[in-house]
């Protein structure tokens, strides 16, 4: 396989490779929403149809017609009838945060630890080999790829984690471990890096991101593999108190017949708002 790949290509030739479990719309309606508000499908691009959707994910055409269906409810579609007509991405970033709030809210912890164990795995290895197998090229490439990401807002700095990541694993030259990080940040992404609405998180992840190339130059594979899996178990364990404090505030604001809650007087610096 190349021993470099263009995350961006890479990620969306994962959000329409085959479903695992295919024949749930819920499970094709979380891939399309995650790839809309991570902004791997663009506000106004089209869709492929509905037909063509069901071949690409392996699914029944009745199955993508109801995640469709589904998506122009929830207002991240719409369709068009005609000759131009298609369904069109309708998302160009308001309720983002209510969308990934609601799915944090309804994971439950062991589930996100459990994510967080597999990711750790998949990732850490790849760094780790990475470390073995890169090039001098490839480590100029990834260095150039970090001059180039931006920091500067949460959506940013999610797309730059997500191609980082890809390019480390594509450098483990494992199809396998691409294929399996590809799998991840298509249907995870979004709830995984959540993190970074956190300004300190950003640079904390910049920081990481430039240690782990210092040891892939010094070829120091077990350093590598650290700082992957500790920046992941970092991410998770934000993840758990986040969700614990937006459940305290759903409890607060139901209880309370008076006033909503002010998600400011709940959450700390760092947490989704």
């Amino acid at each position: 396989m190349p021993q470099s790949i263009r995350a961006g290509s890479g990620t969306r030739a994962a959000i329409f490779a085959p479903l695992d479990g295919a024949g749930r719309a819920e499970l094709v309606l979380q891939r399309l929403t995650d790839a809309i508000v991570l902004g791997v499908l663009h506000d106004g691009e089209r869709l492929p149809s509905e037909a063509e959707l069901a071949r690409q994910l392996g699914v029944a055409t009745v199955t993508a017609r109801e995640a469709l269906e589904i998506l122009r409810r929830n207002k991240l579609v719409h369709t068009k009838r005609g000759r131009d007509g298609g369904s069109f991405v309708t998302f160009a970033g308001r309720g983002a945060t209510d969308l990934q709030d609601e799915r944090l809210v309804a994971w439950s912890r062991v589930q996100v630890r459990d994510l967080g164990v597999h990711y750790s795995a998949i990732a850490g290895l790849a760094a780790e080999l990475a470390a073995d197998r890169a090039s001098a090229a490839d480590i100029e490439n990834l260095e150039r790829i970090l001059d180039r990401a931006d920091a500067g807002t949460a959506d940013a700095a999610r797309r730059g984690q997500g191609t980082f990541r890809l390019e480390v694993a594509a450098l483990s030259q494992s199809a396998r471990l691409v294929r399996e990080e590809l799998r991840l940040q298509a249907e995870f992404g979004s709830l995984l890096w959540l993190s970074l609405r956190d300004a300190s998180r950003r640079e904390r992840c910049q920081a990481v991101q430039r240690a782990t190339v210092a040891a892939l130059i010094a070829e120091d594979g077990a350093r590598a593999r650290q700082l992957t899996v500790t920046q992941i178990i970092e991410s998770i364990e934000w993840l758990i108190e986040a969700k614990s404090l937006l459940e305290l505030k759903g409890r607060s604001t139901m209880t309370d017949s008076t006033a909503t809650v002010s998600t400011t007087a709940v959450l700390p610096t760092g947490a989704p708002a």
